[in-house]
């Protein structure tokens, strides 16, 4: 039993190594068409490469050249038999975090101040309808002593349900003459994000609307009624014979 565990454990990490291996290769071949991800599917002809770009034509080349190199190079240094690669353009590059990430490392290697592309960067995706964005930058930037920066506008939730669907994540290197530093984007994407807050209290109306629809309406207390007045005592009535022989 604790052979096959560790057999399958040493499967499993090997083929997140090869994944690793691929996606960094990946992500340094086609950094200037502005690589986001790979959506690899195994089939029974072949390996099917889906590629996530914002500049599907760097990928393809001129007649398809490039399809072609990167299909030799995958064929050789990642043993994958017949590769099938499809490119796919993604429609806003500012929502995602990996472009947006290596963006912000190629501009910081170009020689431009990390505050001001990293202000930049978050405008740019806070003007396409990011709920929120938070960029952390560490590393040797300015000095040789390492020093950590962190920027942030609007809300980036950090934990819970919420944040695993609705935040997206990336990372990326940037390599200066001072030394290497490393940057890392949170974009809270808009059309993913369901307010709970929201349905709560919706739920919550309704629910009290509906208990003052059905319940009856009580009617209202009656007031105790009153005792009646006690009439007032009767003087007693006066002797008329004594009355009369004091006349006499």
């Amino acid at each position: 039993m604790e052979k096959s565990q560790t057999t399958m454990i040493k499967k499993v990490l090997a083929k997140n190594s090869s994944l690793t291996a691929l996606n960094d290769f990946l992500k340094a071949q086609l950094q200037d068409a502005g690589y986001s991800a790979v959506d690899i599917v195994k089939t029974p002809v072949g390996t099917t490469l889906n590629l996530f770009v914002n500049k599907p034509g760097l990928v393809i080349g001129r007649r398809g050249s490039g399809i072609r190199s990167l299909t030799e190079a995958l064929e050789t240094q990642f043993d994958i038999t017949n590769p099938q690669i499809s490119v796919t353009e993604v429609k806003i590059p500012e929502l995602n975090s990996q472009i947006m990430a290596s963006r912000l490392a190629s501009s910081v290697q170009r020689g431009q101040p990390i505050r001001r592309a990293a202000n930049w960067t978050m405008r740019m995706i806070m003007n396409n309808g990011a709920r929120g964005v938070e960029i952390q930058v560490a590393g040797k930037m300015r000095s040789d002593r390492a020093s950590f920066e962190k920027f942030k506008s609007g809300v980036v939730p950090k934990a819970g349900f919420t944040a695993s669907q609705s935040v997206d994540v990336a990372s990326c290197e940037s390599l200066l003459k001072v030394g290497l530093v490393g940057i890392k984007v949170f974009i809270a994407l808009p059309d993913k994000h369901i307010s709970e807050f929201k349905h709560l209290t919706h739920k919550v109306t309704d629910a009290t609307n509906t208990l003052t629809a059905e319940a009856p309406a009580e009617a209202p207390a009656e007031a105790p009624a009153e005792a009646p007045a006690e009439a007032p005592a009767e003087a007693p009535a006066e002797d008329l014979s004594d009355t009369s022989e004091t006349k006499e």
